[in-house]
C-alpha cells in the first residue's frame, strides 16, 4: 500500500505539470491588460508601459513562464495587485470558508441522496422510486445560480426564515476565536453557541445549494449499485438463511454497492471545490470563489493559476484517498 501510494505521488507530477503550463498559457491570452487595469482606464501610455515593464509582461512569454515556475518551486504563488497581499495570504484567509461550504454541502449530499438511493433501489417501482428518479433528474438539470436565486427569494424575501445571505456570520455577532478558520468547529471549541447558531443558519442556504447537483448523482448512482447488488446470489443466500431484512440491506448490500459509488462521491467533492464559484457569488460567501471572480475581472493572472494549481492538488489527493478506501472496504483489493 505504501508503495502504491508513492507511486500515484509520483505520477501526479506529470499531471500538475501540464496544468501549470496550460493555466499559465490560457490566462496570457483573457482579454484586457492587467497593467491598464491597475493604472486606470484614463492613465498615460507612459504610466502604463512602466507598469508592464515591472511587472514583466513586455518579457516574451517563455521568459514569464520560466519565471512563474521558479516561483513556484520556492513556494511563492505570487502577488494579487488588485488586493494588495501575496496570493498566499489571500488563500490562507478566504480557504476555510470554502472548505466549509464544500464540507458542509457535502455532507448534506450524503445524508439525503445515500438513504433515498438505498428505498428508492429496496422499493423499485414504487412511487417512492418514481419520485426519486424525477427529484434526482431536477437536482442534476437545475443551475445552481438559478436556484440561488430561488432559495434567496423563498426563504429569505417571503417567509423570512434565515438572515440576510450576506457573509459568514451577522455582521452584529463577533466570530468565534480562530483556530482552524471553519467557523462551525471554531464556534464548538470556544464553546460560542451564539456565534455556531447564526454560522449554521447563515450556512444552510448556500451548503443546500451547492449541495443539489451532486445530492443528484450520487443517489442516482447508489441506486443503481443497490439494485446489481441485490440481484446477486449472496444476498439471496442471507436471506434464505433468516437474517433480518435490515441487515441484509445495510451490512451487505449498501456495503458492496458503496464500492463503485465511491468513486463518484471522490469525484464530487473536488467539483465541490471548484463549483463553489457561483454559489459564493450569489450568496455574498467570502470565500475563495468570489476572490477567483474578482480576479478574473480585474485580469489578476496570479490568483487564477493558483486556484486552478491548488484544485487540481486537491482533486487528485481526493481521488487517491478513494482509491486507498477501496482496499479498506473490500479485502479482495490488492495494490501491486
Amino acid at each position: 500500500m505504501v508503495h502504491y501510494i508513492l507511486r500515484r505521488l509520483l505520477l501526479m507530477i506529470p499531471g500538475l505539470i501540464g496544468i501549470v503550463f496550460i493555466t499559465f498559457f490560457l490566462t496570457r491570452i483573457l482579454p484586457g491588460d492587467p497593467a491598464m487595469m491597475m493604472a486606470g482606464m484614463e492613465a498615460p501610455i507612459s504610466v502604463i508601459e512602466k507598469i508592464r515593464q515591472d511587472m514583466g509582461l513586455n518579457d516574451p512569454l517563455y521568459k514569464q513562464f520560466i519565471h512563474y515556475v521558479m516561483q513556484l518551486l520556492h513556494g511563492d504563488f505570487g502577488f494579487a495587485w488588485h488586493t494588495g497581499h501575496t496570493v498566499w495570504d489571500d488563500f490562507s484567509s478566504k480557504f476555510p470558508a470554502t472548505l466549509e461550504l464544500t464540507i458542509a454541502s457535502f455532507i448534506i449530499a450524503l445524508l439525503i441522496a445515500l438513504p433515498v438511493g438505498i428505498i428508492a433501489a429496496t422499493k423499485k417501482e414504487s412511487i417512492i422510486d418514481h419520485i426519486s428518479r424525477v427529484f434526482s433528474l431536477i437536482g442534476s438539470c437545475v443551475p445552481s445560480f438559478w436556484l440561488g436565486l430561488i432559495l434567496i427569494y423563498v426563504f429569505y424575501s417571503k417567509l423570512n426564515w434565515v438572515p440576510a445571505p450576506l457573509g459568514r456570520i451577522g455582521r452584529d455577532i463577533n466570530p468565534p476565536s480562530h483556530v482552524t478558520g471553519l467557523y462551525v468547529i471554531d464556534s464548538l471549541l470556544s464553546g460560542d453557541f451564539i456565534a455556531l447558531t447564526q454560522t449554521l443558519t447563515h450556512l444552510l442556504l448556500p451548503a443546500f445549494c451547492l449541495s443539489t447537483g451532486t445530492m443528484a448523482i450520487i443517489s442516482r448512482m447508489i441506486r443503481s449499485s443497490m439494485l446489481e447488488v441485490i440481484s446477486q446470489e449472496f444476498i439471496r443466500t442471507a436471506r434464505a438463511k433468516g437474517i433480518y431484512e435490515r441487515t441484509v440491506i445495510l451490512k451487505h448490500a449498501f456495503v458492496n454497492a458503496l464500492l463503485p459509488t465511491l468513486t463518484v462521491i471522490g469525484v464530487q467533492f473536488g467539483l465541490l471545490l471548484g463549483g463553489a464559484v457561483v454559489t459564493e457569488t450569489i450568496f455574498s460567501w467570502p470565500g475563495v470563489g468570489g476572490y477567483i471572480t474578482e480576479s478574473i475581472l480585474a485580469t489578476d493572472y496570479a490568483p487564477i493559476q493558483a486556484f486552478t494549481l491548488m484544485s487540481a492538488v486537491l482533486i487528485s489527493l481526493t481521488n487517491l484517498t478513494v482509491d486507498v478506501l477501496y482496499g479498506l472496504l473490500d479485502p479482495r483489493i490488492r495494490y501491486e
